[in-house]
């Protein structure tokens, strides 16, 4: 009787740790499946976000600003400047297309490219057809281009009857432009080529009578020291990049440059940038 019983207890406690070895084995079998899922749950966050490629429009033809160097390297503040933000928006990247400055508006309409940086002015005309980010990277003035020795002129009524040289679509053009609708097209707008470096030739040799630049650009459009800038400004303006109107890609990335700006105002690099390539921080006032 008493080995029966004992055979009896063996039994229990064999089928005791049977079940302990069970519930061991179990608990052991979900630590991996938890540690698999942390693992792809890390894995999922660690994945780099999506990129999103931006065709970025500007020209080849403004020394300083956008110009293919020595080398053949497109480069300029326009382009090094963009270089820096995309740098710091990893959610972008950045890819630049080339051509003339008057394609670059239509371009953009047309959805070939996907934001103008061609140190654009932001004025009523372009506001009714395009979208502007709000945190201008440059500042500066337009005023009226003669030779050195002219002292005939000096506002825009003395250029009534004379040949101004302008870029098509360029916000000088459409300063004159603007007066001529008041004014009976008094100036002989003469349209040049976005490619055309000749603007100290031609109005030294007489063929125009002057331009119309914004002040930072006589040194770089006059290396000779020919000609000189005169009267009063003709306009203030903000440069910003320029992005297809009412749509919300377009604004988020116009917000996501802004927040960058903002930073390269901050740590002094867009003051660096501007010094090096156009020779002056043209980058400290706003007309906002």
């Amino acid at each position: 009787m008493k080995k029966s019983i004992s055979l009896v207890f063996a039994s229990i406690l064999t089928l005791a740790i049977a079940g302990c070895g069970n519930n061991s084995s179990n608990t052991g079998n979900s630590s991996p499946a938890g540690d698999t899922a942390d693992a792809a749950a890390a894995s999922a966050t660690a994945a780099p976000a999506k990129v999103t490629k931006i065709i970025v429009g500007t020209g080849t033809a403004f020394p300083q600003v956008c110009f293919i160097d020595e080398n053949g390297k497109l480069t300029g503040f326009d382009v090094e400047l963009l270089k820096e933000i995309d740098n710091r928006l990893p959610e972008y990247t950045f890819d630049f297309q080339t051509m003339d400055f008057s394609n670059l508006l239509l371009s953009l309409e047309t959805k070939k490219i996907d934001l103008v940086a061609h140190v654009m002015e932001k004025n009523p005309e372009r506001e009714l057809k395009y979208s502007f980010n709000k945190e201008a990277y440059a500042h500066w003035r337009n005023r009226i281009i003669v030779a050195k020795g002219n002292d005939s002129i000096q506002t825009l009524d003395d250029l009534k009857g004379k040949k101004v040289l302008a870029g098509a679509t360029s916000a000088q053009a459409q300063i004159l432009e603007n007066y001529n609708k008041d004014h009976d097209n008094a100036i002989n707008i003469v349209y040049q080529s976005g490619t055309a470096n000749d603007t100290a030739a031609q109005i030294t040799s007489g063929r125009v009578d002057a331009t119309l630049a914004a002040d930072f650009v006589l040194p770089i459009i006059d290396p000779k020291n020919q000609l000189k800038a005169t009267g009063d400004e003709l306009s203030s303006a903000d440069i910003l990049y320029v992005f297809r109107k009412n749509d919300a890609d377009s604004q988020k990335l116009s917000d996501a440059i802004d927040g960058v700006i903002k930073e390269l105002k901050t740590d002094g690099t867009l003051g660096k940038l501007s010094t090096q390539w156009l020779g002056a921080d043209v980058t400290a006032d706003s007309v906002q």
